[in-house]
């Protein structure tokens, strides 16, 4: 795209996510040519999108695309596809001798689509399937971010018979770009956070002044956007390296900066901060969950350490 289509693209895209969530994002998506930018503009699609559903707390299936492309599957969008369950990044099946097991997530949207595509690890390596959705057990996720638009996909002996002749490392690209897109809405929420804290330091009035000029306040606002700028900064890297390492390392640092970024505006916001009447509370919901798919901040940082002392070698660096 060039720079007016791109900035066409990303207005039609902030509209779509400013004014729906669910199912109608996932039908604005579509007017707005999304699902053909992901095709010819994979990082502008991506970066753009969820940075914007982050920013704006609301929920698409949008993330099972990603999936369902980097596996090579866009062919299929009457098939759902079965994500790791929270705090992982194998494949959320398991193939038997008795059949498969299931335990993953999945948009709302897979309780109106007859089949899921689910990526299953076996004694000879992973593949894809395509199982009915009737065989799954499909419940609402509600916990700490209700509104999240996920499904919990359970499923035990389950009949497959189709394999669709995917392996291993055509799952570990999925990860990586799933990895790269839940970073970007981690971002977008956390500047909107900043935003919100900002916008409260400069209204709030505390002995005859706003408590933005501070100095305590100054920091922590300070501290929160070279989180972000960081966090940015590492997708910019990981976009250029395109490799899964670089993928991991990105998300894990979106999330833990995410958590910095709460913990500074949750203090910039004090009281209010705490309460359902301000919708700071909504970003830190939605970000802990975030943080939480394809592999936490802190478990993703565990996993690449153990990689370096594995192989003795450390990752290039990236340029920041």
């Amino acid at each position: 795209m060039d720079g007016e289509a791109l900035e066409l693209f990303e207005r039609s895209l902030d509209n779509a996510t400013k004014e729906h969530t669910g199912q109608a994002l996932d039908a604005a998506l579509e007017d707005v040519g999304w699902h053909d930018a992901l095709a010819l503009e994979l990082r502008a699609a991506i970066s753009i999108f969820f940075a914007l559903q982050g920013a704006n707390n609301v929920s698409s299936s949008a993330l099972c695309h990603v999936v369902r492309h980097a596996l090579g599957l866009s062919a299929r969008p009457e098939a759902g596809v079965v994500l790791p369950a929270i705090g992982r990044w194998d494949p959320p099946g398991t193939l038997n001798g008795r059949g498969l097991r299931v335990n993953g997530l999945a948009p709302l949207t897979l309780g109106v689509q007859e089949s899921a595509i689910v990526m299953a690890a076996t004694e000879r390596g992973d593949i894809a399937v395509v199982v009915p959705t009737a065989s799954l057990t499909l419940d609402a996720v509600s916990g700490i971010d209700p509104s999240c638009g996920l499904l919990r996909v359970t499923g035990e002996d389950i009949p497959t018979d189709e394999d669709l002749g995917l392996t291993a490392s055509d799952w570990i690209s999925a990860v990586a770009l799933a990895r790269l897109s839940v970073a970007h809405e981690l971002v977008g929420a956390s500047r909107k956070m900043l935003q919100l804290a900002r916008e409260h330091a400069r209204g709030r009035i505390q002995f005859g002044r706003p408590i933005s000029s501070f100095q305590a306040i100054r920091h922590r606002l300070a501290d929160t956007l070279v989180a972000i700028e960081t966090a940015d900064a590492m997708l910019d890297s990981a976009w250029l390296d395109a490799t899964p390492n670089a993928a991991a390392m990105a998300k894990a640092v979106a999330g833990r900066h995410a958590r910095t970024t709460a913990r500074h505006c949750q203090q910039v916001l004090a009281g209010i901060g705490f309460t359902t009447e301000h919708p700071l509370h909504l970003y830190i919901q939605r970000a802990l969950l975030l943080d939480g798919l394809f592999g936490t901040s802190a478990s993703l940082t565990r996993a690449l350490g153990e990689e370096v002392i594995r192989s003795a070698q450390l990752p290039p660096l990236l340029p920041l």
